[in-house]
């Protein structure tokens, strides 16, 4: 089959290739997918998991790549909530091959229905972003109606999906980010929105939760924000500090069936939108990743 793979951890995007390799074959409790869309994350290329398995033991030439939608093709043993030819979407396990691929292997828990109504495209961009936000907001934030949160990047991949939910699940959402993403920040659901580059993030005043994708002074500075049991999460890296009298978490996104279930019902009804830039085949994924010709939005590549 045709894939992205990746060789080098010092090349970065530039060392991106597009060759065939082995199809992959189902492990207890995997499926295999034939991938219709696939998101990648340029970050991803510094994760440990894209250069070595869970053993720590080098397992290049990699194939990168974690959101996908697809076709299940193939059932391993074990296998449950899922049949063949099911469309399904998902988010693939740090440590093997991802979905840069026209197939790939994956463990079945990770995977969820996929609408008929929710076209490839738009459920590659969610997994990550999307558990991402569902997770800060609600399994480690705790938001309830009522609450003030600020949302830092509220008009980037994660933190647009952040203001919306956080803004339909009741809450007072107060974005920030540069000046130019002022009306996409407010369009998404935010009440208000802090230019970081111009205006005091003080002026805020104290809030019951903030989302942090920042991290740095901005997130260091969001500390002192929290107010009395409040909590400052983060994917930006650990606190370097705690807040007075509340709590401050760093977490890595899992991945959860029932949650992308709700995601992508979400989606359907057309109460949360995704932020989708680039659209290319896998035979520009190359040139699609060039860290100068990305576009604003979610990179999306195609296969047929």
């Amino acid at each position: 089959m045709h894939a992205i793979v990746v060789t080098d951890p010092a090349a970065g995007t530039e060392g991106m290739t597009l060759t065939e390799i082995p199809l992959p074959h189902a492990s207890e409790n995997d499926v295999i997918v034939r991938v219709e869309a696939s998101g990648f994350t340029p970050g991803e290329l510094a994760w440990p998991g894209t250069w070595t398995d869970r053993a720590g033991k080098d397992r290049t030439p990699s194939v990168p790549g974690h959101e996908f939608a697809g076709v299940v093709t193939e059932l391993g043993y074990g296998t449950t909530g899922l049949s063949i030819g099911q469309r399904v979407f998902g988010l693939a396990d740090w440590t093997r091959n991802g979905t840069l691929a026209e197939f790939t292997a994956v463990e079945a828990r990770n995977l969820a229905p996929l609408p008929a109504d929710v076209d490839s495209v738009t459920a590659a961009s969610l997994p990550i972003s999307g558990l991402t936000a569902w997770q800060g907001l609600f399994v480690h934030g705790n938001l309830e109606a009522g609450q003030r949160i600020l949302v830092h990047g509220a008009a980037g991949g994660v933190g647009s999906l952040v203001t919306q939910l956080a803004r339909e699940a009741g809450a007072h959402v107060i974005g920030t980010g540069r000046g130019a993403d002022r009306e996409a920040a407010l369009g998404y659901g935010a009440h208000s929105f802090v230019d970081l580059e111009t205006e005091d993030l003080t002026a805020v005043g104290l809030v019951n939760l903030v989302f942090d994708v920042i991290g740095g002074e901005i997130g260091d500075a969001s500390v002192d924000l929290i107010q009395p049991g409040g909590t400052l999460v983060t994917i930006a890296g650990p606190p370097t500090r705690q807040p007075q009298n509340g709590r401050a978490i760093f977490f890595v996104v899992e991945a959860d069936r029932a949650q992308l279930t709700e995601i992508a019902h979400r989606v359907r009804e057309g109460r949360l939108r995704t932020r989708v830039g680039l659209v290319a085949p896998l035979s520009a994924a190359v040139d699609a990743f060039n860290p100068g010709a990305r576009p604003r939005g979610k990179t999306i590549i195609t296969l047929s």
